[in-house]
């Protein structure tokens, strides 16, 4: 360093290592500029795998068509042809095209999902609004709904209405703001008022009603054939010889509680079977069923009436009855057989094993969706498709709370 600053001028002598710095930052860019250039390949043009630039270094969701078209020095029209799948990108070389893609992927470009629809007119989203997110019986159905939509290119948006009209009928706007392509309302066991469902046929988009039937021609709808699914609770508690059977009806406002206590009446005239009245009750709060089964239940023992089987409106109605019966001493099913409907997941893992009416939710939900996209696509060729009405047949899943009746138990 000395040999070298003794060569300068006197008035530069002391600027040296200031000189020096610049010099060999220049130099640095100068390299890193060469290493870029001679990173491309100079046939294509594009980049090489393992080039690392500052260019690149802008995150994914930065990136838009024009910087990817600048990569290229390329049209943004030219490059927006080609990710976008457009009818005349078959026009543009296949070098050119594979070149794009590469140098958009190297960049981690990603489509913006707003502009595309606006472009369309197609969002590829779908409402999907749930009754009651905590219901256990949701939690399955979505599941299949999930399943079902991520094999295709649409994507679901969820929302809890929590069972409240006025919730219902603000969601369902802000899923039409939101330009959904479709509907499915899963709407358990609990009914929709009349002015909620002409909602769907007045705004004229393809919606599909999973878990209850509609009570209307004009929508499609996917439901448990609770009828037979009840006539399977009674045949099973019928062939073990019971015959005091008491009964946990659901609440009047829900429609499966009517389809459920036909399949009984049903069953039991087929058979002859005698339903005493009396040992007939029901729920009156369709929010709290674990609650009402284990009131209902006491006030069944409070009859001093002998019943040796209890069926249940649902499982959660089955789990109150169960402890209603174990705190009055009573043994399950020694003393008293219990059935529950649905089957949902902690039925197995109850004590005992609840024998449960198995719904198949994720086969509805699969129904469901098919039914829907069928109709979306009818819907974006302007032709219209009938409403479509499937009823799924439930199975007995038999456990551990039923067993042959022994001798009629004392009610304490």
């Amino acid at each position: 360093m000395q040999k070298l600053t003794s060569r300068l001028p006197d008035h530069m002598a002391d600027d040296f290592p200031k000189l020096a710095v610049m010099a060999l930052a220049k130099e640095k860019r100068r390299v890193v500029g060469s290493s870029v250039r001679d990173n491309r390949n100079t046939e294509t043009g594009h980049l090489k795998d393992n080039e690392v630039t500052q260019s690149t270094a802008k995150t994914s969701a930065m990136v838009n068509i024009r910087d990817v078209a600048r990569e290229c020095g390329l049209s943004p029209t030219t490059v927006s042809m080609v990710l976008n799948h457009a009818p005349l990108a078959s026009y543009i070389p296949e070098s050119t095209k594979k070149r794009i893609i590469q140098v958009a992927e190297g960049l981690g470009y990603q489509p913006n999902p707003f502009a595309q629809s606006l472009r369309s007119h197609h969002s590829h989203t779908i409402g999907v609004m749930v009754s009651d997110i905590a219901d256990p019986y949701c939690a399955q159905i979505l599941r299949g709904i999930e399943d079902s939509f991520s094999r295709s290119n649409y994507l679901p948006f969820l929302v809890d209405i929590q069972n409240n009209g006025l919730r219902f009928k603000k969601y369902l706007n802000v899923l039409l703001g939101r330009r959904v392509e479709g509907l499915i309302i899963l709407a358990n066991s609990l009914s929709f008022e009349t002015e909620l469902l002409s909602a769907f046929e007045s705004r004229k988009i393809p919606s599909v009603i999973l878990g209850r039937e509609s009570g209307t021609d004009a929508l499609s709808w996917v439901a448990t054939d609770n009828e037979a699914g009840t006539q399977q609770a009674l045949e099973h508690l019928y062939r073990l010889g019971h015959r005091k059977i008491a009964f946990i009806r659901g609440p009047g406002m829900i429609v499966d509680s009517h389809h459920q206590w036909a399949g009984i009446c049903s069953f039991a005239t087929a058979v002859g079977l005698e339903l005493d009245p009396r040992l007939v009750v029901t729920l009156s709060d369709p929010f709290s069923s674990y609650e009402g089964g284990y009131e209902r239940t006491k006030e069944l023992l409070t009859l001093k009436l002998p019943f040796s089987a209890l069926v249940a409106f649902d499982d959660m109605t089955a789990f109150g009855a169960i402890r209603a019966l174990i705190s009055a001493g009573l043994r399950v099913p020694l003393d008293c057989s219990v059935i529950g409907f649905d089957d949902i997941p902690a039925a197995a893992f109850y004590n005992p094993a609840l024998t449960s009416v198995r719904e198949h939710m994720e086969s509805m939900a699969s129904m469901g969706a098919e039914i829907l996209m069928e109709a979306i696509r009818a819907h974006r060729k302007n032709t219209t498709v009938s409403p479509v009405r499937r009823k799924v047949k439930p199975k007995l899943i038999v456990r551990e709370s039923t067993a042959a009746p022994s001798d009629f138990p004392r009610i304490p």
